[in-house]
């Protein structure tokens, strides 16, 4: 059954601003389990959460429709690459004009969201702990240790953001292609470092996607992820990001993915993920001007105290 967010009713895919695509999606992970469960945790969290949006200051769902897609789960027949095959192309048969959110499930699945929403050449925005710059990992090109190399061998530019954790040859790659600018997490301690990564957010220009890996986050504030890591944002840092994103006038953003959360009993790390998605829908619509239109958005549908 097709779930709701915030108990909003889902408006048709042609009508809604804001799309979320669940992809309980886990074949390669390889610490702990529980990637599939993440999609329904997250949206189930974001129950708890208020419709007025503080940061950007206004109630976005008075003024945004809604809608949470039908699941995209493998078929009894699906291999990886076909899985894979037939998530790109769900992506890509969706309508472009809104922003898309999906949820996983591990992170094997961006390459394929990245080629059905950006087919032409972009940026992607990899936020991680780990650079995900294998070629294949136990004998998979499909493993969620290798989305970076598949994206980049797609022929996208990277920046990557928060990294901590990664294999040297890993590291050689990082240092031969210039099509990869990285910002690893503890030089982003010293701020004028941590400036120097807003504004080269700031700055970009094109088509982007954005792919926020769970484990980017100190673990003390997020748990809940398949291979966490010492180190990592905290929770106003992402903030910052965000704002420098979709604020930033000068990027087409074809959409974004929240993966690697392992759902936890104290419920805190989906809760974190719930907030991030709704920080997202907020900035993107007040971007866009949403605010100064018509309110007749998903929260005008349904009564409430």
């Amino acid at each position: 059954m097709t779930q709701l967010f915030q108990f909003l009713p889902n408006a048709p895919v042609d009508e809604a601003e804001l799309l979320i695509l669940p992809v309980p999606w886990e074949s390669t992970v390889c610490y702990k389990p529980g990637t599939a469960q993440a999609p329904e945790a997250i949206i189930k969290a974001a129950d708890q959460l208020e419709y007025y949006e503080e940061d950007a200051a206004w109630a976005p769902m008075k003024y945004m429709k809604v809608c949470v897609l039908e699941a995209l789960k493998p078929k009894n027949s699906d291999n990886e690459a076909a899985f894979h095959a037939n998530l790109e192309k769900v992506a890509a048969e969706l309508p472009f004009d809104n922003l898309l959110i999906a949820l996983g499930g591990e992170h094997s699945i961006t390459p394929a969201l990245i080629q059905g929403r950006m087919p032409e050449p972009g940026c992607v925005i990899h936020l991680d702990a780990h650079a995900d710059l294998r070629k294949s990992f136990d004998g998979s090109e499909y493993s969620h240790a290798c989305p970076a190399y598949r994206i980049l061998t797609q022929g996208y530019s990277m920046v990557m953001a928060g990294i901590r954790s990664l294999f040297e040859i890993e590291a050689e790659r990082i240092a031969k292609d210039n099509k990869i600018t990285v910002f690893m997490d503890r030089a982003l301690r010293q701020q004028n470092n941590w400036a120097n990564f807003i504004q080269y957010l700031t700055d970009l220009k094109g088509k982007v996607w954005l792919t926020i890996d769970m484990d980017v986050f100190n673990p003390a504030l997020v748990p809940g992820v398949g291979t966490p890591q010492p180190g990592g944002f905290d929770w106003y840092q992402m903030v910052e990001v965000l704002d420098a994103v979709f604020f930033n006038p000068n990027i087409d953003l074809r959409g974004m993915d929240i993966v690697e959360l392992v759902p936890e009993p104290s419920h805190v790390s989906e809760m974190v993920a719930a907030k991030l998605m709704q920080k997202a829908m907020s900035f993107w619509g007040k971007s866009r001007g949403f605010d100064q239109k018509a309110m007749n958005g998903s929260q005008t549908q349904v009564d409430y105290d």
